[in-house]
């Protein structure tokens, strides 16, 4: 249920903005277009698994283009003595959260796995994954997790780490 506003109130005869800033946006995409590297769709403003339509756009998703571009959204480094003892489980750990994701929302993918000395450093193509796959962990192993604070804005790059001993 939408919320009234008080009839007193000064903004109570002006209507609303819409909140879908990408609708109003000059550069939006074309409707009916899918992916050929990976089949994803565009339709109704955001990109499904939906079979692309006979006669779409080819273009290639956002996620595609970060992974030929190698321009990550954000990376999670994980440390620890843990780690070294743990690595396959936790490998599949960040895959399984990687899938459950990339289920219904094609733009969260993992685009490497890099070691980095003692490090392991997951590179991803969407910043949210970072914090998905960091409580994933935490949830798993408990352990030390930092998140960026906000994943909201969608051009800065997010960091986070979890150590464990």
């Amino acid at each position: 249920m939408r919320r009234q506003r008080e009839s007193n109130h000064p903004a109570a005869s002006t209507p609303r903005k819409s909140r879908r800033i990408h609708a109003e946006s000059p550069g939006k995409l074309p409707e009916l277009a899918g992916c050929p590297r990976c089949h994803a769709s565009y339709r109704n403003g955001r990109w499904t698994w939906e079979t692309p339509p006979i006669g779409s756009y080819a273009l290639d998703c956002p996620a595609c283009e970060r992974i030929a571009d190698d321009d990550p959204a954000g990376e999670l480094r994980l440390s620890g003595g843990f780690l070294a003892a743990h690595r396959d489980e936790i490998e599949g750990c960040l895959r399984n959260v990687e899938a459950h994701e990339k289920s219904e929302h094609p733009l969260k993918r993992i685009l490497s796995l890099r070691e980095d000395g003692r490090d392991l450093v997951v590179r991803v193509t969407d910043a949210k994954l970072v914090t998905q796959m960091g409580h994933a962990l935490e949830r798993a192993w408990a352990g030390e997790l930092v998140l960026p604070k906000t994943t909201a804005d969608r051009t800065a790059y997010a960091r986070g780490s979890w150590h464990r001993d």
